[in-house]
């Protein structure tokens, strides 16, 4: 999953569109468009990262359809950008974009907008889908979009070092730092840390800490809506990253890791855990000289504090625009590209999560993949980021904070006091 952090100028745009959709009480989270209309249509998403996958299944698509052609719009590959245009499209109400590709935490803020349709839940089969992907793709109970790609995070571990330690893969951040103590006091571990993950100052930082809070058993925005994160139980989460930090238990350099920052640290054998999304594992397994760990690192569940941890739910879901032309043909572009074949050759060719159970069930897929079981339950068991209209706000706030308390010049306990109060002002539940 790509994760995103919010850009001051979307949060400007964000913040005046919502104050509008919400100062009118008259105003539906629907459109009053209906799927009509066929013909050609545009399908908007971020930059290809050089699988060439979009591409190849909007000509999959054209040679089927060529009365119904599809042209792919590339955005950038800032995630920022993409939601950045995607809002000014729909603010001009232009209909240059017709099918949106959207990462699921801004489902709320385009549909409580009416930037998007609403979707015929009748002409989908809910049940072949995870649900935590297919709750995403909904707003205030109503579809708005389906998802054509999942993402759950897990905790990669060196199985050849375990081994030689006696180790076996731990289910709790306790466990974890016994079996580190055991494997760095190895000869072959020599110069290693314990842990990684993506701990800069954007997007992956809310990822990262909305896991240990809810691996804690708290909470960061309740079901109903209100800012619940001063407690107790949100902050041994933040405590076990800042503990983490001052031991050296998290390597201290990861303060400024993205993705590919914690990727190449376990890839080149710098760390034994690494808290990385599934499409790290075909970098890893790579045996022309560019991973040091091929054949020697294996996944599990995230630890948690009493027993497995809690993913951060990730995935992308695809939407129509309430200014798109042609919207019959868009549904049945979704429908395709949501379909079991689509995903399995997504996987196969951009290592992206699959949304259907029936591509988990696969025992080609499984034998291929290894990690689609491990998948599979951190999904299952994922929660999402705070579902807000105005996310870009929201996460802006946690990632201040947090990133405050990482560094040092907040304690947990401020830190968290501060992201209370400010949540409570931005989110009217």
């Amino acid at each position: 999953m790509k994760l995103r952090r919010a850009t001051t100028v979307s949060i400007m745009i964000s913040s005046l569109l919502v104050a509008t959709a919400c100062s009118s009480g008259s105003q539906s989270s629907e459109t009053s468009g209906k799927l009509e209309g066929r013909g050609p249509i545009t399908f908007a998403t971020g930059k290809d990262d050089g699988s060439g996958l979009n591409q190849k299944i909007v000509d999959k698509w054209n040679k089927a359809h060529p009365q119904e052609p599809v042209r792919l719009i590339e955005l950038p590959a800032s995630g920022d950008e993409q939601r950045q245009q995607m809002i000014q499209n729909a603010q001009t109400k232009s209909d240059a974009f017709t099918v949106l590709d959207l990462d699921h935490v801004w489902l709320p803020e385009f549909a409580a907008n009416r930037w998007i349709s609403r979707l015929p839940e009748e002409q989908l089969d809910s049940s072949r889908f995870l649900q935590p992907n297919l709750e995403s793709a909904k707003y205030r109970g109503r579809l708005f979009a389906v998802p054509h790609s999942s993402d759950g995070a897990m905790l990669y571990y060196r199985k050849d070092l375990l081994a030689k330690a006696g180790a076996t893969p731990p289910k709790t951040w306790e466990g974890m730092q016994k079996v580190c103590e055991k494997v760095l006091s190895l000869p072959e571990a020599a110069g290693m840390s314990c842990y990684t993950g993506q701990f800069e100052k954007y997007e992956g930082l809310v990822a990262n800490f909305a896991e240990a809070v809810h691996s804690a058993g708290g909470e960061i925005v309740g079901k109903d809506g209100k800012a619940r994160v001063n407690t107790p139980q949100a902050e041994r989460g933040l405590e076990f990253l800042v503990d983490g930090f001052r031991s050296g238990m998290i390597a201290r350099e990861s303060i400024a890791f993205k993705e590919a920052e914690s990727r190449k640290a376990f890839q080149d054998g710098k760390v034994v855990f690494s808290r990385w999304w599934p499409a790290q594992w075909s970098s890893l397994s790579k045996t022309d000289g560019s991973s040091s760990v091929a054949g020697k690192f294996d996944v599990t569940r995230l630890p948690g504090l009493t027993g497995p941890g809690v993913s951060a739910l990730g995935g992308h879901n695809l939407a129509i625009s309430a200014y798109g032309e042609n919207k019959a043909t868009a549904m049945d572009f979704i429908k395709f590209r949501t379909s079991e074949q689509q995903q399995k050759f997504a996987l196969d060719v951009a290592a992206l999560a699959p949304s259907l159970n029936s591509v988990y069930d696969d025992p080609a897929l499984q034998a291929k993949y290894p990690y689609l079981p491990v998948l599979r339950n951190s999904i299952a068991s994922a929660q999402p980021r705070p579902r807000v209209i105005n996310y870009g706000e929201v996460t802006q706030a946690i990632q201040d904070e947090v990133y405050g308390a990482l560094s040092g010049d907040k304690s947990s306990h401020e830190a968290l006091a501060d992201l209370q109060q400010r949540l409570e002002r931005l989110i009217k539940a």
